[in-house]
């Protein structure tokens, strides 16, 4: 399969191994509901991947460590990256790594800030076999006391998720940007089940699974839920040929932000866009200004 290839299918079709996709596709058959169960353990399991070469410069150079996050009782590990008080804070996707946005983190190295990024419970070099959304955030908002403050948040896909919902709650930054990011965990759980080759039943069950389980509808936590009550000024950035999450996403959440800016990329994908030189350029003039 060539990388071109690879860019037009989604990261969970991708890393999921496929004798899980053939499980859930015999549950869905005998039980719509027990197919749910199973699609739920598997939705919180995130599929880690070789590290790329482009991304050993920052796992090399930067100091690394174990981090307990208190309020989950979980360990991530974190990438202290370049020598500055000026400080970004890089969340990642899920399944992937502190050192994803490797590219970014070098770029703004060369005009005079540090990095400051981490292994999600779970992700990368972090312990545990399943993750959540919440664990995301959590670890956000201690970092942001232990190893901040931080002048700007980047995030990339759930990564953006969760930073809007820190904002909303009051992560004190003075820039956001959000690349790839959902606008619906409705979408995300039925985006989900379709990967998985599961019926759009099973997407709902397992929405409700989720909400009946945390106990509130799962949606407050969406990137367009949460932008309503962000004012930090953000920068959104989507690309057209986004096959994880569509592109309208990103219109959705830039309506909803009180202090918004669009970039609408073409031909760069999920995972592509996060080194491109153009849109490096953006965030960094986007950070300076």
């Amino acid at each position: 399969m060539t990388k071109t290839d690879k860019d037009l299918i989604p990261v969970q079709s991708l890393l999921m191994p496929k004798p899980i996709v053939y499980t859930a596709m015999l549950l869905n058959w005998i039980s719509p509901f027990l197919a749910s169960r199973f699609a739920a353990r598997i939705f919180l399991t995130p599929f880690g991947y070789k590290m790329p070469s482009r991304e050993k410069k920052m796992f090399e150079n930067s100091h690394k460590e174990k981090v307990h996050i208190k309020k989950i009782n979980r360990e991530v590990v974190v990438y202290n990256y370049g020598e500055s008080d000026k400080k970004i804070l890089l969340v990642h996707g899920w399944s992937g790594s502190g050192t994803q946005l490797s590219k970014i983190a070098d770029h703004l190295l060369q005009h005079g800030y540090s990095t400051v990024s981490f292994d999600a419970p779970a992700h990368g070099n972090a312990p545990g076999k399943r993750s959540m959304l919440p664990f995301f955030i959590e670890s956000i908002y201690q970092l942001e006391k232990s190893h901040g403050p931080f002048n700007a948040a980047i995030g990339h896909s759930l990564g953006g998720m969760s930073l809007l919902r820190a904002a909303k709650c009051g992560l004190q930054i003075d820039k956001l940007i959000i690349v790839g990011t959902a606008n619906s965990i409705t979408a995300i759980t039925s985006n989900f089940a379709q990967n998985l080759k599961l019926s759009q039943k099973v997407g709902r069950l397992l929405k409700a699974y989720f909400d009946e389980r945390y106990g509130e509808d799962i949606d407050n936590y969406s990137g367009a839920t949460s932008a309503i009550d962000v004012k930090t000024p953000t920068l959104v950035i989507h690309d057209k040929n986004d096959v994880d999450v569509h592109y309208s996403a990103a219109q959705e959440i830039f309506d909803n932000l009180d202090n918004g800016e669009l970039l609408i990329t073409e031909q760069l994908g999920h995972r592509k866009i996060l080194g491109n030189q153009d849109v490096i350029n953006k965030m960094t003039q986007f950070i300076l200004e």
